[in-house]
């Protein structure tokens, strides 16, 4: 069933998760697969933030393989250690990069992208994922930012 989303951009970025994250909530309701929980979640914060990128890789072997996401192409397959993404799910934690060029080693997947913020998806103490949100301004994202994204991983990981 296709579910329509309240869109407030008029507010705080605070208030906007707080707006975004029940709906989130009841968008995932009785939904298992996580594939789709994943595009559902993707689709959701791009509606609400209009981000440049957002979607997740998951851990395949020794790579991070491209999952569900929104915006324009993407790398499909990332090292462990490189890029922003690979040093999240290496360093077990949350990445805030203001400055994409000033990354050593970041993967230019699309040049537009300026500032990123990733977080690991953990599950029984093992990284499985990584959710990667670009912005094409700099110094975008913040503590507010890693908060709630991690609260939407929370829910995510507990469908």
């Amino acid at each position: 069933m296709a579910e329509d989303l309240t869109i407030n951009r008029a507010v705080s970025k605070k208030e906007q998760y707080e707006s975004l994250i029940p709906q989130i909530e009841g968008l995932l309701f009785g939904e298992t697969d996580f594939v789709a929980n994943m595009a559902n979640v993707a689709a959701a914060l791009k509606e609400q933030f209009k981000w440049f990128w957002v979607g997740f890789y998951l851990v395949k072997s020794e790579e991070l393989v491209l999952g569900p996401f929104q915006g324009p192409v993407a790398c499909t397959r990332i090292k462990k250690g490189k890029g922003v993404c690979g040093a999240s799910w290496q360093q077990e934690q949350t990445l805030i990069v203001p400055d994409v060029d000033a990354f050593p080693g970041h993967i230019a997947c699309a040049s537009a992208s300026k500032s990123e913020i990733v977080l690991p998806l953990i599950k029984n103490n093992v990284v499985i994922g990584v959710l990667d949100v670009d912005s094409e301004f700099l110094d975008h994202f913040d503590d507010t930012d890693k908060t709630h994204l991690q609260s939407v991983i929370n829910i995510l990981l507990n469908k």
